[in-house]
């Protein structure tokens, strides 16, 4: 079942995408060669509760992190360690969930560490601009197929590939909401967008095949072909304004609007 949030849960909701958001980015500024992601795990952890928040993944089915952090070929759910440490060239995705006052906030990013090679800063160029043109298609009236089809179009045009295996979701009182959000299909098709729903809409795209394989900890999805994955993901909320994109660092209904 869809599940539209008034007014006030919104607000709610952006309470806690702002926790994301705020801790999000002071990681993303801690991202160096030698910082290990069991470092930015426990930063991570530690200002989430120091705001007020509890960590939406740490304990989820058994994940033992805070954050998502997947390095390189890693699509999504890399497990922290302190024995990983970044080096210059890697990439590195970072997937932080909060819950606050009883709603969800989740937001995802991959970041470069130091320069890349071209074509690595090509795919993390083309995977956020693939979020913001499924954003665009968050209009009420519209379809959840509207928004596949955006990330999908796009991300193909440039010669990328989409993983399948994995999916956005709504969001709210739970982690994961229906409805899923996959990141391919058909324009036109799936549930209509109305206002108060909120979809946690997640690109995550393959410089080469769209394979996954899941490795022996039962957790990190890396490519199959071992070449890099970008992940780019925001908590939108449908609005009779345009979409309202909760998790952008102190953003309202009119500033986060796109267009504006």
């Amino acid at each position: 079942m869809i599940v539209c949030k008034s007014p006030a849960e919104l607000e709610l909701m952006y309470h806690a995408n702002q926790v994301v958001a705020t801790v999000r980015d002071e990681v993303v500024a801690r991202v160096a060669p030698g910082v290990s992601t069991g470092e930015l795990d426990a930063y991570a952890e530690a200002r989430v509760r120091e705001l007020g928040g509890e960590p939406a993944f740490k304990g989820y089915r058994g994940f033992p992190g805070t954050l998502c952090v997947s390095l390189n070929e890693e699509i999504v759910h890399g497990i922290p360690s302190t024995k990983k440490r970044l080096a210059p060239g890697d990439i590195l995705g970072i997937d932080l969930g909060v819950r606050l006052e009883g709603y969800y906030g989740d937001s995802a990013i991959t970041v470069p560490v130091g320069a890349v090679e071209p074509e690595v800063d090509r795919l993390l160029r083309v995977t956020e601009a693939s979020l913001r043109a499924a954003i665009s298609q968050c209009l009420p009236g519209n379809r959840v197929g509207d928004i596949s089809a955006a990330v999908q179009r796009y991300v193909e045009e440039q010669g990328f590939s989409i993983v399948r295996d994995f999916v956005g979701h709504g969001i709210g009182k739970a982690l994961h909401e229906d409805p899923q959000v996959p990141n391919f299909g058909d324009p036109g098709v799936g549930p209509r967008l109305r206002p108060g729903m909120v979809l946690a809409i997640e690109p995550m795209v393959n410089m080469g095949a769209p394979g996954v394989e899941v490795l022996d900890d039962g957790w990190t999805a890396v490519s199959v072909d071992r070449r890099p994955s970008a992940h780019f993901e925001h908590s939108v909320a449908i609005t009779e304004e345009g979409p309202w994109v909760l998790s952008l660092a102190e953003q309202s209904v009119a500033a986060s609007t796109l267009g504006n």
